[in-house]
């Protein structure tokens, strides 16, 4: 039991216990620092991938417009696509503007917005 505790408060079993958690932590460390540059490399491929589809899919988009701009081979008229993408806002028809009416009598000065699809 002596010799057990001279061990324990001596200075170099002190050092040795300090040695290995210090390397310890560095290992994980550098692990950790090898996760996350892996990552990081990921995310940046996969920014420079969503970026590319983003561009491809804005240039069939033009593409198709460019096509249903022409009356003799368009499938689809460019109002329709320019309504199915949101880009145009539609005119509300007199019946709409009645309801319309109606409805700002009903509901006293209150603003209200309405989304025209």
């Amino acid at each position: 039991m002596n010799l057990l505790n001279r061990i324990i408060n001596s200075n170099t079993f002190i050092n040795i216990c300090l040695v290995g958690s210090f390397t310890a932590l560095a290992v994980r460390s550098m692990n950790q620092q090898y996760l996350i540059e892996s990552l990081e490399l990921q995310k940046q491929l996969l920014t420079d991938n969503n970026k590319s589809m983003k561009k491809t899919m804005w240039d069939w988009k033009q593409k198709l417009y460019a096509e249903a701009s022409s009356p003799d081979t368009a499938i689809v008229p460019l109002s329709r696509l320019k309504s199915i993408y949101g880009e145009v806002v539609t005119l509300p028809s007199d019946a709409d503007a009645d309801a319309d009416e109606d409805a700002a009598a009903d509901t006293a000065g209150k603003s209200t917005t309405k989304l025209l699809i």
